[in-house]
């Protein structure tokens, strides 16, 4: 009995030792566009948490046009790694990420924004973890106009910043949403001024808005919306170099990237008044192991999972992180 006893810890000790071994040999890739942002560290972050739980490795990659995108899959070919997560610098580039991966015998699956064909269609065989845009773009137009209704401001009055980065389709669904909202309450859409970004940074957004502002120098009261973060702070940048009191200014990003939770941090309110948190810690950690248990055990994840967001201010984005595990 003893000995068959022994034979059979001496089998579990064996098939948990090779399971941690299999773990050890699973190398997967997180390639993302702006390695320097926020969003894109906070998401590394939760993808090396997946990685320690499970025991196979990360390897970050940042790639920030075509042709690095490229190098990255044939270096993580080379590395022997069995699949990689991308958030790709241009969604048009999706035949030539698929074929790549192909070549390299890689599993392949996209975050944040999604791959399309040569014809501008979603490549919906590729798995994809991303936002509802356009769900969040509206809850961004939703706390304007609350906020709008709460200072008395007459809409008629108001001037809005579209800070836009029309390349890419999750930026035009978010302030589309927005501005859909905007509408149906009301607001001008005269009065809705666009401001394309170069780039998608504060500094380009800054540029950007600064254009508007001073070509409608007699408006008292503005709003402004976009992409991101750093768009909506680039406009709340611009507001102050031309003089703008911040009372006189709602701003509502989206991501609640650090840049953001440092402006509620200061000690006067700006008017950058809220954003639309979204969860690194899902896209991060949950493609990550998304990817391990394909690699791993076979499952295949779901072709499209959409995430959504939470209105954080100045005086509740504690809580509003914490409720969303990222505290």
């Amino acid at each position: 009995m003893r000995l068959f006893k022994a034979a059979i810890l001496a089998g579990t000790f064996a098939i948990l030792a090779a399971g941690s071994a299999f773990s050890a040999d699973v190398k997967i890739g997180f390639i993302v566009k702006q390695p320097e942002e926020p969003w894109f560290q906070d998401e590394w972050k939760f993808a090396d948490q997946a990685a320690k739980e499970k025991g196979f490795t990360v390897v970050k990659i940042g790639a920030e046009d075509g042709e690095k995108v490229q190098s990255a899959i044939d270096n993580l070919g080379a590395q022997g790694a069995q699949g990689f997560i991308i958030c790709t610098p241009d969604v048009k580039l999706g035949p030539g990420i698929v074929a790549k991966a192909e070549a390299n015998q890689l599993k392949l699956m996209t975050v944040d924004d999604r791959l399309v064909s040569a014809d501008g269609k979603p490549l919906e065989e590729v798995p994809h973890m991303g936002i509802s845009a356009t769900k969040i773009g509206e809850t961004v137009g939703q706390a304007i106009v609350d906020e709008i209704k709460k200072r008395g401001w007459d809409m008629k009055n108001v001037g809005a910043v579209r800070v836009s980065y029309d390349q890419l389709p999750t930026a035009v669904d978010r302030v589309e949403g927005a501005m859909s909202v905007l509408k149906s309450a009301g607001f001008p859409a005269e009065n809705i001024y666009d401001a394309p970004q170069a780039k998608t940074d504060t500094e380009a957004a800054l540029n950007a808005a600064t254009t508007v502002l001073n070509k409608h120098a007699d408006v008292k009261y503005w709003v402004a919306f976009g992409l991101n973060d750093e768009a909506v702070l680039g406009a709340v940048r611009a507001s102050e170099s031309v003089g703008i009191p911040a009372a006189n200014v709602i701003g509502v990003g989206i991501g609640g990237a650090e840049s953001a939770i440092n402006e509620f941090k200061k000690p006067a309110a700006t008017g950058f008044f809220g954003t639309v948190i979204i969860s690194p810690k899902r896209h991060g950690y949950e493609t990550a192991l998304n990817m391990y248990d394909w690699i791993a055990n076979g499952k295949e994840p779901e072709k499209l999972t959409l995430t959504s967001g939470s209105l954080a201010l100045r005086d509740d984005y504690e809580k509003v992180r914490k409720d969303l595990g990222i505290e």
